[in-house]
């Protein structure tokens, strides 16, 4: 194969066109080799294969520095940067993460995972090579559904000011991870039925240059495109319309299905990973939707990724207007979130813990100085979520919690998620925030709570003596299980406490415990530096109780083993007996 003589982006250089377009064959192999056999961003990396190979064949990497927005598409650069064996070869699938690694190869700037962020960032390259004096080409890769963050459009604001050489590749394929929303998509669509040429022009807009790729996935066309901005003295757009998913007819058939895959049958495009039965995505939205049926007040917003809770294509259609995806726009939706609930609405709002991250401003400023009653749901925030190093949901207690007004909820079953729920969209007096369990789908048959009114009001679910277990959210069940061994080691049971309440503490019911425990031990499914554990510990910092706090370690961890984690962390039962010191009978 031609890929086995590509150690490194030069050996490239010299290819004829057909042997650039069998390369390109030879590197959707590769692809489908490792996507069918571990999952990935399928659609992004298709999509994009003619693209990355110009690049390389007219740039000079990593002279010349490519950022990739969100990386995702950065898989074949991978594969022309010495990394092609990760592809190829399933022993060395673990050789590479999904996303750009300064740690894995020189070609890669930074460790990206996040979108909208390659212009601002590559405009940094831009200006700190502006200042050594330097004159290397910087080009940022970014797709079109990206265009739709704020930080991308902060980003293409600035870039006129450099007035040196910055190139901004569009990646434009008509895709976000859904559809695309927003005005600005109707100008790209303007842009490629006009082939470039009509009138009204986003980037020309904003002050940059602009060529346009009708066929972004003609190698020919894209080198001649790369040849001519390349040494450019100023900022430029080069628009490419590229096929998400191409080379391979179901994902270019169904490209929402398809922007990330599980491992899959190639020749039916079925998943061979077996259906993992209930979970919270279908659930909730099975509720949601037969809520906004009850009540056309309510209306349910997600910022690009509507799947994380369950609004496949038709059921955003059964929603029609009560449901909204604003784009990757995290920020706009919260604020927008508050305007509704001022306006009367009921507004619910959902997307990942780590997507929450960018929000932070908002939800103090916008929703919570205001109290007005939105309902943030939080996907994906625990140990058990996305385990790569940009997708961390073990961030939000500290973040969410210590912001005033806003109530954070952690159910520790199906019922109490979803009676929580309901209390938090007909409640009209705090921004309440929920956890959505990410444990599976623990049902205990038993009726949870209605009410949730009186904040910071824990419960005992087991009353006991000398050592209390107070267990938040999805650690509960590790609670649970701790319980028992305790009982059963000691033969005396110990007091189990479902906290319900992030924010706050139950200063009556601590304060009670003094009265026949010696020890208390909390339990939380994220960091522990400024979370739930350290005020619990700071209660009784005047105290004779023992407080024994167990989370995570504030550090930033990639493709971890959860049941690792857990043991590095001594979150274990047998590990928590241990440290208590309890003389077993």
């Amino acid at each position: 194969m031609l890929i086995d003589n590509v150690k490194s982006p030069e050996d490239i250089k010299g290819f004829s066109k057909e042997q650039l377009e069998k390369l390109a064959e030879e590197i959707r192999k590769g692809l489908m080799n490792r996507l069918s056999k571990k999952g990935g961003h399928f659609g992004p990396n298709f999509g994009f294969v003619e693209a990355t190979i110009a690049l390389h064949y007219v740039f000079n990497s990593p002279v010349d520095k490519f950022v990739f927005d969100v990386s995702h598409q950065s898989y074949v650069h991978k594969m022309l940067t010495g990394r092609k064996d990760a592809y190829f070869y399933d022993e060395h699938f673990a050789d590479v993460s999904g996303y750009t690694n300064p740690e894995e190869s020189e070609h890669d700037f930074f460790n990206v995972g996040h979108t909208s962020t390659s212009i601002s960032l590559a405009c940094g390259l831009a200006k700190g090579r502006d200042l050594k004096g330097d004159n290397e080409n910087i080009v940022a890769v970014i797709g079109d559904g990206s265009l739709s963050g704020g930080e991308a459009l902060e980003g293409l604001d600035f870039a006129s000011e450099l007035n040196s050489n910055f190139i901004i590749i569009v990646n434009d394929n008509d895709m976000s991870i859904a559809e695309n929303h927003g005005g600005l998509y109707k100008n790209l669509k303007e842009l490629r039925d006009s082939d470039g040429t009509c009138e009204c022009n986003l980037f020309k807009a904003m002050g940059l240059d602009y060529r346009y790729v009708a066929d972004g996935n003609n190698i020919e066309s894209l080198i001649k495109a790369f040849e001519e901005v390349k040494d450019i003295d100023h900022p430029v757009v080069v628009h490419i319309n590229t096929l998400k998913g191409k080379g391979y007819k179901p994902a270019e058939t169904n490209k929402e299905n398809w922007h990330w895959c599980m491992p899959f049958d190639v020749e039916t495009g079925k998943s061979n990973v077996d259906d993992f039965g209930e979970d919270y995505g279908r659930l909730t939205c099975e509720y949601l939707l037969k809520k906004m049926k009850q009540d056309k007040s309510v209306v349910v917003i997600v910022a690009a990724v509507p799947t994380c809770i369950g609004f496949t294509g038709d059921k955003r259609k059964e929603a029609g207007k009560q449901f909204i995806d604003v784009g990757i726009a995290e920020e706009h939706a919260v604020a927008m979130a508050s305007g509704i609930a001022k306006n009367g609405g009921k507004p619910v709002f959902a997307t990942h813990s780590s997507f929450f991250q960018r929000t932070y401003d908002q939800i103090s400023q916008d929703l919570c100085i205001n109290n007005n009653p939105a309902t943030l749901l939080v996907n994906t925030a625990s140990v058990y979520g996305m385990n790569d190093v940009t997708h961390l949901g073990i961030y939000d207690i500290p973040m969410m919690s210590n912001i005033p007004n806003l109530v954070y909820l952690a159910p520790t079953s199906c019922e109490e998620y979803f009676a929580m729920l309901e209390w938090s969209i007909e409640q009209n007096e705090h921004p309440v925030a929920i956890r959505i369990p990410c444990n599976g789908v623990i049902r205990t048959g038993k009726e949870a709570d209605a009410d949730y009114s009186v904040i910071n009001r824990y419960k005992v679910t087991e009353s006991g003596q000398d050592i209390a277990i107070i267990a938040l959210g999805d650690f509960y069940q590790i609670g649970e299980k701790l319980a028992e061994l305790i009982a059963d080691k000691t033969g005396v049971a110990p007091t189990l406490i479902n906290p319900r309440y992030i924010t706050g503490i139950d200063n009556e019911m601590l304060e009670d415990l003094k009265k026949n425990h010696t020890k208390v031990v909390t339990l939380e499914d994220g960091i522990l530096d400024g979370g739930f554990g350290e005020k619990i510990a700071a209660f009784y910092a005047a105290t004779d109780m023992k407080v024994y706090n167990y989370g995570l370690k504030k550090e930033f961890i990639d493709r971890y083993s959860v049941d690792e984690i857990l043991k590095e962390n001594r979150i274990t039962p047998k590990q928590i007996f241990e440290d208590l010191h309890i003389v077993s009978d």
